[in-house]
């Protein structure tokens, strides 16, 4: 059995013409905003560091791995740019690989590609950073924060994963124009991306926890949540 790669890479057809239309507007929307917010985040640490972020997800999203026999998935990054470069950075950071990726390697259709920008780009990292912010919250106050930041990452990487693979049901229940049925796509869709929710996070997780312990002052949501990133113990 030949192996078919899951992730959010929506094709061309999956969807009706005017819902992709819908998405786009969304896309663009929302990464108008982003641009708009990310110009207080983006300083002589940021810039380098989104370029950095942006390639290793391009990089990564290269490589699948297995999670069922004829499946397979791999990173989709939300959650590991907005938690290094903060979620209005991120989101822009995952659009332009898509981009790319779009127009250069044909992953992800051309009339899909707003829908794919709003799960993944938007929809993954918004929600993954808003799990992050919140359960980081509940760690902060240990003196060895990297096994609760190591959790941090992991389950945030989750929760956006699954939360992207919602935006693609719902953009299937509003206009799908394939013939299978929305309640075998949602169940399709939820089941498999819980695993690659496992892998996401595992990897955001590694990403995460080993950027933190050599430059902690460069992890966003350290900086953000009122934590001294320099004053951070990096033993495990």
């Amino acid at each position: 059995m030949s192996t078919t790669v899951v992730a959010m890479h929506m094709s061309d057809g999956i969807i009706n013409a005017q819902t992709s239309i819908l998405f786009g507007v969304v896309a663009i929307a929302g990464l108008a905003f982003c641009a708009w917010r990310a110009r207080a985040d983006l300083d002589e640490k940021a810039v380098p560091m989104a370029g950095l972020v942006a390639a290793f997800i391009f990089a990564v999203q290269m490589i699948n791995f297995p999670i069922l026999p004829g499946v397979s998935g791999h990173l989709l990054g939300g959650a590991l740019a907005a938690i290094l470069v903060g979620p209005y950075t991120g989101a822009l950071c995952i659009a332009i690989v898509l981009v790319v990726q779009c127009l250069l390697f044909a992953d992800g259709g051309v009339t899909a590609l707003g829908a794919n920008i709003t799960n993944m780009a938007l929809i993954s990292t918004f929600v993954g950073y808003g799990v992050a912010v919140v359960l980081y919250r509940l760690v902060r106050a240990r003196r060895d924060r990297l096994p609760g930041l190591a959790v941090v990452a992991f389950v945030s990487a989750l929760c956006g994963t699954v939360a992207a693979a919602t935006g693609f049901v719902i953009e299937y229940a509003i206009g799908g124009a394939a013939t299978t049925s929305l309640s075998t796509v949602a169940g399709y869709m939820w089941g498999t991306h819980v695993l690659i929710g496992i892998g996401e996070g595992l990897i955001t997780a590694v990403t995460v926890v080993a950027v933190a312990r050599a430059r902690p002052d460069l992890v966003y949501l350290l900086r953000r949540t009122h934590v001294g990133a320099d004053k951070i113990e990096v033993s495990v």
